[in-house]
């Protein structure tokens, strides 16, 4: 078993105890993100970092906004 550390730029976001090492530029669910694999880095025996660039998040509130302008 391999102990994985899943990072954002210096963000940590989760430890995980797995068999399977991801690789670079394989498609990652972390949280209900869907982001991809930069890089892997071995940091001993059994330790792994993986740093991972999430999709970006689209703002649905705007259409929100507008209909606060319209007379009642």
């Amino acid at each position: 078993m391999y102990s994985i550390h899943f990072y954002e730029g210096k963000t940590y976001l989760l430890n995980k105890a797995s068999r399977i090492i991801p690789s670079v530029n394989e498609n990652v669910r972390i949280k209900g993100r869907n982001g991809k694999v930069n890089n892997v880095q071995e940091m001993g025996e059994n330790r792994y970092f993986v740093l991972v660039e999430f999709e970006k998040i689209v703002d649905k509130s705007i259409p929100a906004m507008n209909n606060l302008k319209k007379k009642k």
